[in-house]
């Protein structure tokens, strides 16, 4: 079993009151949750990483009840998306580690989400951000919440970590009206529409 060992985590809370325009009727909530953790592949080449995804699973739970707690709780949350950086020693492969414990942790907290959570991955070093794409969680073609927060952390990935990156929205963007499948349209059957 390698060692993940978890050095840090970081939350991030937006709360976006206005966009030019008109203001809103409310405020946008986006937030993040970052870890730090030891990446026992850094320094050389394992064929074998798909087991491992395994051990991410627990992280990845304990980030999204975080995450879901900072953002106030479940009530609303309609978008999500998540990243992961490996620091100069790691391969890019090995932020791929995080797809299925990532996403399913979002996936077993938030209910009966259907789109595919949008990812970004890229290799780094301390200060590196990454732009951590977001969508809406029932529904790949809703425009409204194609969106992107930015994250970063000042001391980290080191070049034997990874960083791995949970994110999720309330809302989509503040004066959306780019058209496309509307909020109110989605029907949550395949994960498109």
């Amino acid at each position: 079993m390698p060692d993940f060992t978890l050095r840090k985590t970081a939350i991030f809370i937006e709360d976006i009151h206005h966009d030019g325009g008109p203001a809103p009727e409310s405020s946008r909530r986006r937030g993040a949750i970052a870890a730090l953790v030891k990446n026992p592949f850094a320094d050389g080449y394992t064929e074998d990483l798909q087991s491992a995804m395994e051990d991410l699973k627990p992280l990845g739970l304990m980030m999204a009840d975080r995450l879901i707690e900072a953002m106030g709780g479940m009530t609303g949350i309609d978008g999500y998306g998540k990243a992961a950086m490996a620091g100069e020693r790691g391969e890019l492969e090995h932020t791929a580690l995080w797809h299925v414990p990532g996403g399913y942790a979002m996936r077993a907290r938030l209910g009966e989400a259907k789109a595919i959570v949008p990812s970004s991955m890229k290799q780094g070093g301390p200060g590196t951000r990454i732009d951590v794409p977001l969508g809406h969680i029932n529904a790949a073609y809703v425009r409204s919440h194609f969106d992107g927060m930015e994250v970063g952390l000042a001391d980290g990935p080191r070049a034997d970590e990874l960083l791995f990156i949970l994110a999720m929205a309330r809302g989509g963007r503040i004066h959306e009206r780019m058209g496309g499948l509307g909020v109110a349209e989605v029907k949550g059957e395949d994960g498109l529409r």
